[in-house]
């Protein structure tokens, strides 16, 4: 036989690695750059058929195809039956190398679990198709070799941190995923902001266009207050407030009662109380939902805002109390915003009583006091500054006089045959014609008083309401005076608070000065003593002078020159009833002008003292006058243009009133003049009176003529002029006070000359005085340090001699004294 033919062995080609997207693969920068320098080698490449090659490698020669693909599903067959979860290395004949950043080689792994090569394919497309939907939702799609440089980027900080590359990819997925969602969720919210502003504005305008018909609108917008967006919230609550002070009425709702609910009523009846109960039951809730965000910073200022604007607008409507109550908890807050807006509120319902009547007046005034009288008056001092706002009818403090029927009425009475006590009485034969005449005139009469009763308080109301403002007013002010009397007192210091240490003094004190005439006499000889020991003490029997007490010495000099200012107000529009002697009070203006500073104390209250008390004094003592005058002249040397102008203003006036005085401006060799019971000056005495002062001239004002300023200058000049004739008319001049302004707002444009002056040396004399480079003289900085030191020398001499004088004189009473008593006591023996 011969042999047999062999069966033919057919060996089926190796397979391909599996198809890795473009995007996987990763190339590295050594082979980019051979390829770019060999580009004639490698340009085959792109001109490769894969279609063709992967045919020609596929295709086995000499077998049929139909076997071909039984062998092939065998192949297909064996692997699925092997086992799950090995990894296995692919063959280096079936797949290329990968080749790291790091230079490391390794081949691809592939799990042989069933389907598991599959299911990362199928997982690669959906990568894809996932990108491109991100694209579609707005995401730019990046080119191939961005995404292969981001990839690249990701790559390396996983490695840098140690994690693995999947896990990179997912969390960029998931990051992509979670920026399209919030992009869609701020995309949804600005959408629903926006119909939520919508839906406002139109239930709004519903809402004032027809209130009853649209009533059950008020609660939705009131929902909508309630958003989680703070805009939409506020929006809400201001939308609310307009329409609230749109539609609320000018008096108080009553509910039903059950009595009345259950009776039988009309249509219109029951729509009116539909509307009244909505309104009160939205209201309410509306207020409560503000007086919580009145808790919250960032809805402070707006809670406030609406509550503020409902109160002023509808002073009489329910829920007053609660509105005011927050009004006055806020009226002394740090915040300005805050405080100005319930300060402003404050003052106009004071201002605006014909809406209220009077009532809500009361009982801010009794809050206010209350509330200083819990802070131990630590508050703002515009919290009492808003009782300046208040006006009181003195008319209501007189009693009415009974009517008086005048001669000619007794007369006509008498003809007729009335009674003049009984004016009312008519004749009989008059009754039945003027019947008709009375009866009508009587209905016009009642329904003229029903139209004023119904609109108009009696007058008894008001009279009752204007007492308890005027009581509640004047306790508090009467509650801060003592309480800064007792804050000096030693062993009870006060502790400065936020808004200083007295700060409710100088509004305490504006009041006191403008109501004043309203005070009862009963307590006018308290509120004096209460005014001079603030504005500085008494008067010291031994010295003359006056002896600061602890009342006064925390007191700024400001403070203490209100004090002195209100005194004269008081006894001005008391001046009938009152006979108060003000030394005191001069006697402390005349030594406060040396304190003041014009940094740290206020101009404007010395110019109006010196306005009140000097000015517009009728009459002055000559020595006190006098010692006034020369104070002033020497003021007016130490401080800036509109202290000195001031000064000067009240200068001339003193000069002008009392002619005698006018005796200063002489040149005498002896001084002034001597005709006063004093012979020599006494600068430093605190007693106007026994300083002696017609024993001096007025030179200051030589130096005062030569001021930077020229209206000063003038002004002193044209006082140097001013003579002895007793024919000279009095002239009136500006109020010190509108001077200080004056000067005040003229220094602020005002720009001193400098001198210039030449340094040639003139024909006989000696140079000039160097120039400095700014223009003026050089001042030689030696000669001035001596003279200071010699002029302060002198003056710590005098003080430490009068200091001394007064402890000789100290020892000298106490000797007498001990004399008398040891006589005394030899006496008894005896």
């Amino acid at each position: 036989m011969g042999k047999k033919k062999q069966k033919q062995k057919v060996v089926l080609p190796p397979e391909l690695p599996p198809d890795v997207p473009e995007d996987e693969i990763e190339v590295s920068d050594e082979d980019l750059d051979f390829v770019n320098k060999n580009q004639e080698y490698a340009g085959f490449v792109s001109k490769l058929d894969t279609q063709s090659i992967t045919r020609h490698i596929n295709r086995v020669a000499d077998v049929k195809e139909d076997a071909l693909e039984s062998l092939y599903e065998k192949r297909s067959r064996k692997k699925s039956l092997a086992t799950d979860n090995i990894q296995l290395e692919v063959d280096p004949v079936d797949a290329l190398p990968v080749k790291t950043l790091d230079g490391e080689v390794y081949y691809r792994k592939v799990s042989k679990g069933p389907n598991n090569f599959k299911n990362a394919q199928i997982e690669d497309e959906t990568v894809g198709e996932n990108d491109d939907i991100a694209h579609d939702n707005g995401v730019v799609k990046l080119t191939k070799a961005e995404k292969r440089a981001k990839l690249k980027k990701l790559r390396k900080e996983a490695k840098k941190q140690g994690t693995p590359v999947k896990e990179v990819e997912e969390v960029q997925q998931t990051s992509q995923a979670e920026v399209l969602a919030e992009v869609e969720k701020d995309l949804s919210v600005e959408e629903s902001n926006e119909k939520k502003k919508f839906r406002l504005a139109e239930l709004g305008t519903s809402m004032l266009t027809d209130p009853e018909g649209n009533i059950k609108s008020l609660k939705e917008m009131l929902q909508l207050c309630k958003d989680g967006d703070p805009a939409i919230s506020i929006l809400g609550l201001k939308s609310l407030l307009a329409v609230f002070k749109d539609i609320i009425p000018g008096n108080r709702i009553r509910l039903p009662t059950d009595k009345e609910l259950a009776m039988v009523v009309s249509k219109d009846v029951k729509k009116t109380r539909f509307y009244e109960s909505t309104l009160l039951t939205v209201y309410k809730a509306y207020l409560q939902k503000l007086m919580g965000l009145e808790k919250v910073a960032g809805f402070k200022r707006v809670a406030i805002r609406c509550i503020c604007t409902l109160l002023e607008a509808n002073p009489r409507f329910n829920f007053r109390e609660s509105l005011l109550g927050v009004v006055m908890k806020n009226i002394s807050s740090t915040d300005d915003v805050i405080r100005k807006l319930c300060c402003n509120t404050i003052k106009s319902l004071f201002t605006n009583e014909g809406k209220h009547g009077g009532e809500v007046t009361v009982e801010a005034v009794q809050l206010i006091a209350n509330l200083v009288k819990a802070h131990d008056c630590d508050l703002h001092p515009d919290s009492v500054e808003v009782f300046l706002s208040l006006s009181f009818d003195e008319d209501l403090r007189k009693p009415e006089a009974p009517k008086k029927l005048d001669n000619k009425t007794k007369k006509k009475n008498f003809k007729k045959g009335r009674r003049n006590d009984d004016p009312n009485q008519v004749p009989a034969s008059d009754k039945k014609k003027n019947k008709q005449e009375m009866m009508s005139k009587t209905r016009e009469e009642v329904k003229a008083e029903f139209m004023a009763a119904s609109f108009a308080q009696d007058a008894m109301e008001k009279r009752r309401i204007q007492s308890d403002t005027l009581s509640a007013v004047f306790q508090t002010y009467f509650r801060i005076l003592k309480h800064t009397m007792h804050s000096g007192k030693e062993g009870n210091e006060s502790i400065s608070g936020p808004f200083g240490e007295h700060p409710l003094l100088a509004p305490c004190l504006n009041g006191i000065g403008k109501f004043s005439h309203l005070i009862d006499l009963d307590f006018m000889a308290d509120l004096m003593n209460y005014l001079r020991k603030l504005a500085g003490g008494t008067s010291d029997s031994n010295g003359g002078g006056i002896t600061d007490s602890s009342h006064s010495s925390r007191l700024t000099v400001s403070e203490r020159l209100r004090c002195c200012i209100v005194a004269f107000k008081v006894m001005r529009s008391n001046l009938d009833a009152l006979n108060v002697d003000l030394q005191d009070f001069f006697i402390q203006l005349y030594n406060l002008i040396l304190e003041y500073r014009p940094g740290r104390d206020q101009g404007e209250v010395l110019a109006e003292a010196m306005k009140i008390m000097l000015c517009d004094d009728r009459q002055h003592d000559m020595q006190r006058a006098a010692a006034f005058i020369k104070r002033l002249a020497s003021f007016s040397l130490c401080f800036g243009a509109a202290e000195s102008m001031a000064a000067l203003v009240t200068l001339k006036h003193l000069l002008q009133k009392n002619v005698k005085c006018r005796d200063l401006l002489e040149n005498d060799v002896g001084g002034g003049s001597l005709s006063g019971s004093i012979t020599k000056y006494q600068p430093y005495a605190t007693d106007p009176s026994l300083s002696g002062a017609f024993a001096t001239v007025l030179w200051e004002l030589t130096l005062v003529s030569k001021h930077y300023h020229p209206t000063v200058s003038t002004m002193a000049s044209g006082i140097s002029t001013i003579t002895n004739a007793h024919d000279q008319v009095y002239r009136a001049n500006v109020s010190p006070q509108q001077a200080f302004m004056d000067m005040k707002v003229d220094q602020e444009s005002f720009v001193p000359k400098s001198g210039q002056k030449s340094n040639k040396r003139k024909k006989g004399g000696k140079p000039a005085a160097p120039e400095a480079a700014d223009g003026g003289a050089v001042v030689d900085e030696e000669a001035v340090r001596v003279k200071l030191s010699e002029h302060f020398l002198l003056v710590n001499e005098m003080e430490e001699n009068e200091r001394l004088r007064r402890e000789l004189e100290r020892t000298k009473l106490g000797l007498r004294l001990y004399k008398e008593y040891k006589k005394q006591k030899k006496q008894k023996i005896k």
